[in-house]
């Protein structure tokens, strides 16, 4: 939703026995939150704000860009600069900087289809000057900029297509994660591919899906470093297999979403498409557009009122952000909470994993039962990596 002025509340999370020394065991640690001072952000945002130090610059990517037959074409995609958070955030409007961005590219060629969000940015550690990112991007379609090709599979057909946000009229989208690139520090970018993506079969469709937002697909990403890999947490918006409106089964669509896990090799961002594999519940097994399995620990259980994302009536987590932290020598992860139709929700939860190596045996699973971190009932606040945004 376009928003040019955002009210940011930012509040300092603080661990439990922050004065002491860090912990030697693995034990959940326990958070609370202090008011901080406001701040008033002056650009567009929509998204986890990516980020990255350029040399001595802290630099954010919030913002929109691209074709969007909905809510109408953006190009607020700006970057900002500081010498610390703090100076980035409060940057005017005048003050940020459009990059330059592949165009978009008409039905049915090969190239940048719908509007893109930078959600993480991930620094090559080869490059030392810093200036080589790789923005981990959610990318929105509809049936009308990515139509169904039959020869490939991709692209969405418009028959029994949900309801969008603006209204009976209005489709819903389809959300992708792909990968883009910049070897200048983020003022120039180059479209490598996708990284996920959910096919047709996949789609729950009318009459089922009535929330208002997703079709399916895969989207709100946040990713890291761990190895030699790039692990990606994501939502899971799609049916856990073939939709079928005769033998459609809502339990069946909660047990396959919530908070996913996939992985690509760092040597094969460059070139991403088809390279990544979904966790499937043993390993890193699934296909980049097939069919994996949740964090089981993340899901809210139907006896807490889980339910499947295209109930209107939400029970799910979603837009996982996930950062090291180094006095707790443990993965933190910060998550929404959808309780309603339009992913309306009012908490953000937070877990612990104590595992660094993600890739050994199921230690990217191994994630603590979520601790409510803040309700703000009225509200709707959506990605709290950086900021919870009150709308």
């Amino acid at each position: 939703m376009k928003k040019l002025l955002l009210a940011i509340s930012l509040l300092t999370i603080y661990i439990a026995a922050c004065n002491e020394p860090a912990p030697k065991t693995a034990a959940v640690p326990k958070a609370v939150l202090v008011p901080s001072e406001k701040f008033y952000f002056n650009s567009f945002v929509d998204c986890n704000m990516a980020e990255a130090w350029i040399g001595d610059t802290f630099r954010i990517f919030p913002g929109k860009y691209g074709e969007d037959p909905v809510w109408g074409y953006s190009n607020e995609l700006e970057f900002a600069d500081g010498k610390n958070a703090d100076e980035a955030f409060l940057r005017k409007m005048e003050e940020f900087t459009d990059p330059k961005m592949p165009p978009n590219v008409a039905p049915g060629k090969e190239g940048l289809h719908g509007a893109v969000w930078f959600e993480t940015v991930y620094q090559d550690s080869k490059d030392n000057t810093g200036k080589t990112l790789y923005a981990v991007y959610h990318n929105e379609n509809y049936p009308e900029t990515l139509p169904y090709d039959s020869a490939t599979g991709k692209g969405y057909i418009d028959y029994l297509w949900p309801e969008g946000l603006t209204g009976p009229k209005s489709p819903a989208a389809v959300c992708r994660i792909g990968i883009m690139k910049s070897t200048d520090g983020g003022h120039s970018w180059e479209n490598k591919g996708l990284f996920l993506e959910d096919l047709q079969p996949r789609f729950i469709l009318k009459p089922h899906n009535t929330s208002k937002t997703f079709a399916g697909g895969v989207g709100d990403p946040s990713a890291v470093a761990s190895g030699e890999y790039l692990y990606l947490f994501y939502g899971e918006y799609g049916f856990p297999g073939v939709y079928d409106s005769a033998s459609y089964d809502p339990a069946k669509e909660w047990a396959g979403q919530c908070i996913s896990i996939a992985r690509i090799k760092l040597t094969d961002l460059d070139n991403p498409e088809g390279k990544a594999q979904r966790w499937d519940g043993k390993g890193f097994n699934a296909a980049y557009n097939g069919v994996g399995a949740p964090v089981t620990s993340l899901q809210l259980s139907i006896a807490e009122g889980g339910g499947a994302a295209s109930s209107p009536g939400g029970g799910f987590r979603w837009g996982p952000s996930v950062s090291w932290n180094t006095y707790l020598q443990q993965w933190v992860m910060l998550m929404g909470n959808v309780t309603g139709s339009s992913w309306k929700g009012s908490k953000v939860f937070i877990s612990f994993n104590p595992n660094a190596d993600l890739g050994k045996d199921d230690n990217s699973q191994q994630w603590s039962k979520p601790q409510l971190l803040i309700d703000k009932p009225g509200h709707t606040i959506w990605y709290p990596s950086k900021n919870n945004v009150e709308t």
